[in-house]
Parts: structure tokens; sequence; C-alpha cells
């Protein structure tokens, strides 16, 4: 009997080893990529400290799984999981962290782009291109109560993470009216805007279409793609989410989407490599590659490297405010606008008051109405649910968007990271966060509208 014991304990250690083997070791390299990335752009970019990378940034599992060791003189960071799964990633001025992958490192750490000075400085300019804030805020809103609201959208220090906020701001009538930032962060703080970087990308695309250097309705012209169905595939349907591209959407497991962000090293070639399962505009999938397809367009449009490195600071971030922001590239220097930005919640919120004014910041006509508009109109495919690179309802029917006016669309980022505009109450809200699983974003607008004057 007790041989018999031991057999069958034998067994099921070797079954667990297969099990383990087969289902964690090709996923090691992932959350290895994963957490040095996090931690390196947040280090030498956002400027945190490591203890609170990990306890936000990298705090879900499996990612919670790696070891970090930081270079601080190289201004690197290498992770790895019980020893293995290495992956290392070094920091570039002006352009972000990037894995080190086939691209020799000693390529990587030269690169560097020197981000262009806006000429001005926010010190002395008024909100909302500045930071110099007015006397006095408009009249009408429950002022206390909406502090009331902010403050509790917080985590207190000394409390459990719970709500897991970093930091929310609301913007009404094109005035900052409140803002509130977990202890040590603060207006300026930069953090991970993720899939918010998709709505700046259209942004950009739609800044381009205003200097008649892309047309929606024209195909993509990649040479890849000029012997096949792939051909059709226009500017609108990769704008729409509605490619008809085969893609599958998961950061929790090995996907399209972790491969693409983890393991390539050009990610505009990688996702030229993928197959037509759909006819292009017939069928909405969110997806990250094409987010980055239409990086990859835009750079095409441009023609410039150098040219394209500054277009969104010059042509977008800098007409706005929006100083505290950077873009990151993968190592082929494609901006990686599916994930990879950080700006401050002032920043984010700049951005929605671009929106609310239809395109004109402060008399500046940074994108068309007509832009807007487009970004803002449901995507035929998408059943009202997705617009051009902005959201127009909740993907999680636990957050859907019951109590608040249905002008409402949004930039959404992975784990919680919102802006929100409303333009019929003239309002802006964002939230930056690494959890939505106690927060009710229903609530926080619903709450957020009962304060402001009836229009």
């Amino acid at each position: 009997m007790k041989k018999l014991i031991k057999r069958v304990l034998w067994l099921l250690l070797i079954a667990l080893i297969i099990v383990v083997t087969w289902f964690a070791w090709p996923r090691l390299p992932i959350i290895t990529a994963f957490a040095a990335k996090g931690m390196c752009s947040s280090v030498f970019l956002a400027e945190k400290s490591p203890e609170r990378v990990a306890a936000e940034d990298l705090s879900f599992f499996p990612i919670n799984l790696a070891k970090c060791k930081i270079d601080y003189e190289e201004k690197s960071v290498t992770a790895k999981v019980f020893g293995l799964g290495k992956r290392k990633v070094v920091f570039r001025e002006g352009l972000g962290s990037v894995i080190v992958l086939d691209r020799p490192e000693e390529e990587l750490m030269a690169d560097s782009y020197e981000i262009p000075d806006p000429g001005y400085s926010q010190d002395t300019i008024p909100w909302p291109l500045g930071d110099v804030m007015p006397e006095s805020l408009p009249a009408g809103v429950d002022y206390p109560k909406l502090e009331s609201i902010l403050d509790e959208a917080i985590d207190h220090p000394g409390e459990e993470p719970f709500k897991k906020t970093l930091g929310v701001a609301v913007v009404y009538d094109n005035q900052l009216i409140g803002e509130n930032y977990m202890e040590g962060y603060d207006g300026w703080t930069k953090f991970h805007g993720w899939s918010m970087t998709k709505s700046v990308t259209g942004a950009m695309a739609g800044a381009l279409v205003q200097e008649g250097r892309m047309d929606i309705k024209a195909s993509t012209g990649i040479p890849e793609w000029a012997d096949d169905a792939r051909k059709d595939i226009t500017l609108e349907n990769i704008l729409h989410m509605s490619s008809g591209l085969e893609w599958v959407e998961n950061y929790f497991t090995i996907s399209d989407a972790t491969v693409m962000l983890m393991q390539s090293d050009d990610m505009f070639a990688s996702i030229t490599e993928c197959g037509l399962v759909h006819e292009p505009g017939s069928h909405w999938n969110y997806s990250s590659g094409d987010a980055n397809l239409l990086s990859g367009l835009i750079r095409n449009s441009i023609g410039n490297q150098e040219e394209y490195h500054g277009y969104a600071y010059t042509r977008l971030f800098h007409r706005i405010g929006m100083l505290n922001t950077v873009v990151e590239t993968d190592a082929s220097g494609l901006f990686v606008a599916s994930s990879y930005s950080y700006g401050s919640t002032r920043d984010w919120a700049r951005f929605g008051v671009l929106f609310l004014n239809d395109g004109i910041f402060e008399g500046d006509t940074v994108l068309t109405p007509e832009w807007v508009k487009y970004m803002r109109t449901a995507a035929p495919a998408s059943n009202g649910q997705y617009a051009g690179t902005f959201w127009l309802k909740e993907s999680d029917v636990e957050n859907a968007l019951e109590d608040v006016p249905g002008d409402i669309y949004f930039a959404d980022g992975f784990l919680g990271q919102r802006i929100y505009i409303i333009p019929s109450k003239k309002l802006v809200v964002v939230r930056m966060g690494y959890s939505l699983s106690n927060f009710s974003v229903n609530d926080f607008l619903r709450d957020i509208i009962a304060t402001l004057p009836d229009l």
C-alpha cells in the first residue's frame, strides 16, 4: 500500500510538473517583459519609486510574481520569475523604455530623441494652456460636495488599497474645478495612460487628415498586402477597429496583444503579418494591433522619422498644454499607439478639454470640429459601443454608465484609466488608477454631475 501511495504521489508530481511547464514556461518571458517594462518606464520616465510601482502598476497576478532589479547608472531594469524567464528593458531619453529582444542592446541604448521645446512656461499662463488658476470658479457648483466626492475616490494614507485611484480631476465649463491625488502624487505626476494612447493617435490622424496628408477612405498602401484581400482595408476601417484582421486582445495570457507588446521589436511589421478573417468594415473587434497599424500609417504619411517623433508634441501636445506627456516607441521607432504613453492627470484633462470644445483650444483650431464629430460617431460595426478611437459605452457591463447623459464618450485605458467627456454638461472627468474592481465609474460620474448647476 505504501509503495502504491508513493507511486501515485510521484505520478501526481510528474503530472504537475508537466502542466506547470506547459502552461507557465511560455508565459514567463511575457510576465517578466511586462514587469521590467512597467518598472523601467515608471521609474525613469514617470519618476515613481520602485516600491510604489510594485504596489500599484505591477500589483496584479501573475505580474506580481516577477522580481525586478534596477540599474540606475545604466537606466535599465531586469526581471525574472523564480530566477527564470529573464527579460531586460532599457530607457532612452525622449523615446521611453524598450524591451531588449533581437536588436542589440547597445544600439537601443544609443537611441534618443530631444523632445522639442514648447516655447512657453506654464507657470505664467492661465489654465488650460498653463497652470495659473483663476481667482474665481464657475458659479452654481456645490464645491463642498464635490470636494467630498473627490476625497472619497482616493484611498487615504494608512488604509488598505481598495479603490486604487491615483488621481482625479474635474473640468467644468473649461475650468479645473477640482482635483485630488493619492499621497505623494500631484497634478504633474505622470501616470501610465495605457489604451488612452489610442485616442491620442486618433487625434494625430485627424491632424494629418486636416493637413491633407491622409485620406480615411484610402487603402493602406502596405506592399505586403498588395496581392490579397487585405489591400481593401482602409484607414477608416482601422480607426473603427474593423480592419477584419485576425486578432485576440487579452492581457492576462499569451495573445496577439501580449506577443506584439512583449515579444516584438517591430510592432508594425508584426501586425502586417496578420491574416484577414472578416471583410474589412463588416466586423468590429477591439484591437491594439489596429492601433499600432494606424501609428505605422501615420509614420508612412509623414515620411520622416524625426518629424514623426516630434509630431505628437509640436502638432498636438504643445498646442494644448500637455507638457507632461510622453509617448514611447518600440525598437523600430514606432510610437506604441496602443498602450505606451505617460501623462499627468491635468494633461489628460486638457486632452478632454480639446474635445469638449470641438477641437478648438483657446481659439486655436488644433482639430477641426468635423474630425471631433467623426471621432465620437459610432463605428458602423460596433453596435454603438465604439467610435473613432473613443468609446461610447463601457466594455464591462458591471461598469455600465446608466446614470449619465447619453452624449458621453471617453478614452479608456487598461486597469481603469479614463477621460470622460460629456458635452451636454460642459464636463470632463479624469480618473487614473490601477484597478476598477472596487470603483464605480457610473456612481462617480453621477455624483459629480449632481454637484453642477442645471443647464
